[in-house]
């Protein structure tokens, strides 16, 4: 079905001009799909090779974890693989955690937790941030190919309020990043795929959540030396964290308060 568009003509006459209905469809193209696809078998494929490195034995245990149980049954069957698969465990580790970071699969928490369970405070604290940083960044880079339909059609009042947001804080945009990515104002995963859509450059992207990161990587990296004791995800976050949080997050803007004051 097509309905009529008035139009000018050369002469200021109106003139008809047909326009399709608009139709609802699938918010991906064929060719947007094809590289979602190409991406997550990218990932299949590596995850694959890791596994047919590991020696012979019943993985009936690697899945995903939902749960602490979950969790704990897995670090329990690591634990005795690290310190001789190293490497293998390292890989497999850091695809599974940056491919859910990609797709905006949830229980990344639980991976955070799983490193300081399995390599300690130090070198967790490390492995978080860097597959937690590397993830967004692909989120980043997938978001700018496909995600402008499915942002859209799935955050349409929230996409409003961020491109306003970074807007008005473009010259201090570092700062508001950072305040971002420390305090829970609007979810990581929506950052990652909502970034690129309203034009924030990716440098500063990447330095806000390295940086930002960082101290809720802790809190949980920390969480998982003692991940017997957690009775649930939200004994992760006391009121003494996200007191802390918040604090690092208002001073992380500080500076983007005090230059609007002076410009008023």
């Amino acid at each position: 079905m097509e309905h009529r568009v008035a139009g000018t003509s050369s002469d200021g006459g109106v003139v008809g001009k047909s326009k399709p209905l608009p139709a609802a469809k699938f918010p991906l193209t064929f060719w947007e799909m094809t590289v979602a696809c190409g991406v997550v078998l990218g990932f299949v494929v590596g995850l694959v090779s890791v596994y047919l490195t590991m020696p012979p034995s019943d993985y009936s245990f690697l899945k995903l974890p939902r749960t602490l149980q979950d969790l704990q049954i897995l670090r329990d069957h690591l634990e005795s693989y690290t310190s001789d698969y190293t490497i293998q465990v390292l890989l497999g580790y850091c695809m599974v955690y940056i491919f859910m970071q990609t797709f905006m699969i949830p229980g990344t928490v639980f991976m955070s937790l799983l490193a300081g369970a399995l390599f300690g405070i130090f070198k967790g604290l490390a492995l978080v941030v860097f597959n937690a940083t590397a993830g967004a960044s692909s989120c980043y880079f997938l978001s700018k190919l496909i995600g402008r339909p499915l942002v859209f059609s799935l955050w349409p009042d929230k996409l409003v309020f961020f491109q306003k947001q970074v807007a008005k804080r473009r010259a201090r945009l570092l700062n508001y990043m950072l305040f971002l990515r420390v305090t829970p104002t609007l979810p990581n995963t929506f950052i990652n795929v909502a970034s690129p859509i309203v034009d924030v450059p990716y440098h500063t992207f990447l330095l806000a959540t390295f940086i930002g990161l960082i101290p809720a990587a802790y809190v949980t990296v920390r969480a998982g030396l003692a991940l017997g004791e957690l009775q649930s995800v939200g004994d992760l976050y006391d009121f003494h964290s996200i007191a802390t949080l918040f604090l690092i997050g208002v001073v992380s803007v500080t500076p983007t308060l005090m230059t609007k004051t002076k410009e008023h």
